[in-house]
């Protein structure tokens, strides 16, 4: 059974790395439509994300704070497990009877992609669920806790329970609707300790993507019960075509740092930069700047370079512990310069308010106040005693023998700035050209080995799109509930000072960046600051930048900061480790964030 999944995985990696250059070709070269075509990248990204969730599940790789617990007695440490299986068995239950429930009211029985029924698709939800309470049962030395926890479950979904029996046999079980109403009377008087039961499981080693979906399920509950949306957003988040950059360049990450590609562009920038101090810091904060900027997502970077930039940095006698740090902390620093895809889409959210090339002007000195701020913590932790030599013959050489490796982000950001690729596209070519690169060019393994790389990623992808989709839940939610503009009353309310309404905000718009993908934080945030950033003289373009800075380092704030389980996975260390070592970071660029929200001369003077 594993080796099936595996085969089936590799060859939906393949299918959603060549389809969307396929069909650009078909459409775009050969002015042939394609059927379904966003449909079938969608819906296969969907299947992709539900068997990876299972691997990710069965390689035990999914992202969670177990780390914290390592030093506990022998005892304790027996006594949290059974708490942790209990609470994993019963979340991963009801989100298995919500996702079951929400098959036969989402689609319609005539929905179909490529001939296939959408319920047939979105049915592999539910599947996944049950396969990971499988292998939980499996691995599990104690089966009564898991016992218990499934109990539970049973008791917490008897809502979704009786809408599959009433979808499945036409009978309407009163005793399970009364039992779950029950619960949301119970969920309801207890919201708050619910959730900060669930928040301290977290801290016991709970995947993250089990306590974000219990919290948004114990949310649901209380509001009335339609707890099946969550696995409806699952769903709407992963058929987001943009999603699907995620595994494709974490692959692309992957093949060429299993190359000879990090020892040819160790080479370069070694030649280039390594000669004085902070050089190879500034070459690599440059590079994951610029990419970021083009791509729009700060996980990406660290997915797709952080592998690569980690060689360079160690290859020019950086330490391996700072340069982890170091890549995550210059992940989303992109998202301040044009043409950054988060100031469109805040400039089009919210155009009334502000213009989007004011927004790029005014961006500007902040990201570079970002960017040097971020820099010279990175020169100061570059303690390398040797340096070679500048020699421009060795730099020339250097780059000759890696000019393929440095066309790839030239080709990727022509692609995606020329609108010629989206986003999807441009990681789709990446694969493709880092495949043709590694196995073809520079012949350093066969197709083989490609197969068990591609499988190596997998965990790293499959955790992260489990995170997104469980927080996308818990967003809706918070929208659902109008809870932004309940905390935009209380504001205008309770707050007179623009000062103390400054550092409120900053404290705000960081929780929010914690919580929620910068695009939905746009969405739904963005419009209802503005107005009350207004009322306290602050400019809008002001007021973007101070949002958008925020948002950058809500991804770096722990715990639950979405950068520092991307680096997680891609450096594979413990999160707690990723968390040490970018608080000076954070520190330095929180400082920035202060300094640009209170001297508004810095977003204004371009203007």
């Amino acid at each position: 059974m594993r080796s099936i999944a595996k085969k089936l995985t590799v060859l939906l990696c393949a299918l959603i790395s060549l389809l969307p250059l396929v069909f650009l070709l078909i459409q775009d070269g050969l002015h042939i439509a394609v059927y379904d075509a966003d449909a079938i990248r969608a819906n296969l990204l969907f299947i992709f994300g539900c068997i990876s969730a299972c691997i990710t599940w069965d390689k035990n790789k999914h992202i969670s704070l177990a780390s914290l617990t390592d030093k506990l007695p022998q005892g304790l440490r027996t006594a949290v497990a059974m708490v942790r299986e209990y609470a994993i068995a019963a979340v991963v239950v009801a989100l298995f009877f919500a996702a079951f429930s929400q098959m036969f009211s989402a689609f319609s029985p005539g929905t179909t992609v490529l001939g296939i029924p959408l319920r047939a698709v979105f049915a592999l939800l539910p599947a996944a669920y049950l396969v990971i309470l499988v292998l939980q049962f499996l691995a599990a030395s104690r089966r009564i806790p898991l016992v218990l926890g499934w109990l539970t479950g049973l008791i917490i979904a008897s809502g979704p329970m009786a809408g599959v029996i009433y979808s499945l046999f036409g009978i309407f079980p009163e005793p399970l609707s009364v039992l779950f109403e029950k619960w949301c009377a119970l969920s309801g008087a207890g919201t708050v300790p619910l959730i900060l039961i669930f928040v301290f499981l977290a801290f016991l080693g709970v995947p993250l993507f089990v306590v974000l979906s219990a919290i948004g399920y114990i949310a649901f509950s209380q509001g009335g019960g339609y707890v099946e949306v969550l696995s409806l957003e699952f769903y709407t988040i992963l058929i987001d075509k943009s999603i699907s950059a995620i595994p494709l360049f974490t692959i692309t990450g992957f093949v060429l740092s299993r190359g000879s590609a990090g020892r040819r562009l160790v080479d370069v920038f070694r030649a280039l930069f390594g000669w004085f101090r902070g050089g190879t810091v500034v070459a690599a904060i440059v590079v994951a700047t610029f990419f970021t900027t083009f791509t729009g997502v700060s996980g990406v970077t660290i997915l797709a370079l952080g592998s690569l930039l980690t060689i360079i940095l160690t290859g020019s006698g950086y330490a391996r512990d700072k340069a982890h740090s170091l890549i995550a902390a210059s992940g989303a620093i992109g998202l301040l310069f044009p043409p950054s895809v988060a100031i469109i889409m805040y400039g089009t959210t919210n155009y009334f308010s502000v213009d989007v090339f004011d927004l790029f002007k005014g961006a500007v000195i902040p990201g570079c106040l970002l960017a040097l701020g971020t820099i010279a913590l990175g020169f100061f932790f570059d303690t390398a005693k040797v340096r070679p030599q500048f020699s421009p013959g060795t730099a020339l050489e250097a780059l000759k023998q890696s000019a393929f490796e440095l066309l790839l982000p030239v080709f990727i950001s022509l692609g995606f700035f020329s609108g010629f690729f989206d986003l999807a596209q441009s990681a789709a070519f990446s694969v493709l050209y880092a495949v043709v690169l590694e196995v073809f060019v520079r012949k350093d393994f066969s197709l083989k080995d490609l197969g068990a790389c591609i499988l190596e990623s997998i965990p790293v992808s499959g955790g992260i799109l489990m995170i997104l989709a469980s927080a996308r839940g818990l967003s809706y939610f918070m929208l659902d509930a109008n809870i932004p503009e309940i905390l935009s009353e209380w504001v205008r309310t309770f707050v007179s000072s623009r000062i103390v309404f400054l550092l409120l905000l900053n404290a705000l718009l960081i929780v929010v960046g914690c919580l929620m993908d910068i695009y939905s934080a746009i969405l739904v945030v963005s419009p209802l600051i503005i107005p009350i950033a207004e009322s306290f003289g602050i400019q809008p373009v002001h007021a973007g930048v101070i949002f958008l800075m925020n948002m950058q380092l809500g991804f770096l704030t722990p715990p639950v900061g979405m950068d520092l389980f991307i680096a997680s996975y891609t450096f594979n260390i413990p999160v707690g480790k990723v968390i040490q070592g970018i608080i000076p970071y954070l520190i330095v660029q929180a400082c920035v964030l202060l300094l640009i929200t209170y001297v508004p001369w810095f977003s204004s003077v371009l203007l």
